[in-house]
């Protein structure tokens, strides 16, 4: 069955728009993991708008006392700076089960792109290294249709995020036919040249369910900003709980 892995940067965003400590990111991860949840994503950005340095340790310790993984995105080449010491540093501090790396810029709102794949990746070849040499399994974000996909093997990842952003406004749209069949070859491409697929952005409980039954074999799909959102009307524990029932049901 594909895994479910909770991403509560939004809890995060919203405690540091007031300041103090609540919402309590810890609690929403240890709610989400009580109520099924297979890991816990987080994305520290280096401007610490959402998670940041010192919410990475509890929770660290709140996934393993589950038996389950953290998932650390982030920019490998965003530089060091006042309170974000790099990604490759807070990686070093807890370990995470797989580290997904994402070609964001600094002032970029959300991720909304995957890494071109074109050229020389000698950088990003020794950034994948790095992640590797910590124990973490590598993931890169990759646009559905990137006709490069395969070069993600040569990276040393293990496996690929598709970027499902374009998905999600298509099945909005009531037309997602062409975007779920760039999805569906983006997939079957990696696993092809041995890469598991992941997948996440703007995934919710209303495009989840055909977005798995038309893309095969995907291992793990990271869920946010939708997820919190409806979370405000359900609760963490039935809303965690529902995107459950759609993986079972597409298991």
């Amino acid at each position: 069955m594909t895994r479910l892995s909770v991403n509560v940067n939004k809890v995060a965003v919203l405690r540091n728009s007031r300041g103090g400590r609540e919402p309590d990111v810890l609690a929403a991860a240890r709610a989400c993991l009580a109520a099924g949840a297979h890991g816990i994503t987080v994305h520290p950005r280096p401007d610490r708008r959402h998670i940041v340095a010192e919410d990475l340790p509890p929770l660290a310790e709140a996934v393993a006392a589950h038996g389950v993984e953290l998932n650390i995105e982030g920019n490998p080449f965003a530089p060091p700076r006042a309170g974000y010491p790099g990604l490759l540093a807070l990686c070093e501090q807890v370990r995470p089960a797989q580290v997904t790396l994402v070609p964001d810029s600094d002032g970029q709102l959300t991720s909304d792109h995957g890494f071109d794949l074109a050229g020389d990746l000698a950088a990003l070849v020794d950034q994948v290294a790095g992640f590797t040499a910590l124990g973490a399994r590598v993931s890169l974000f990759v646009d559905a249709g990137n006709p490069r996909v395969e070069r993600v093997a040569e990276c040393g990842a293990q496996r690929i995020e598709i970027y499902t952003g374009p998905y999600a406004d298509a099945h909005a749209s009531g037309d997602a036919g062409a975007a779920i069949a760039a999805c569906a070859d983006t997939a079957r491409r990696a696993q092809a040249a041995g890469l598991g697929v992941n997948a996440g952005h703007d995934l919710s409980q209303a495009n989840l369910g055909p977005f798995l039954a038309g893309v095969p074999g995907v291992e793990e799909v990271s869920i946010g900003h939708a997820l919190i959102g409806e979370a405000l009307y359900a609760g963490l524990d039935a809303t965690v709980r529902a995107y459950l029932e759609i993986l079972a049901r597409h298991g």
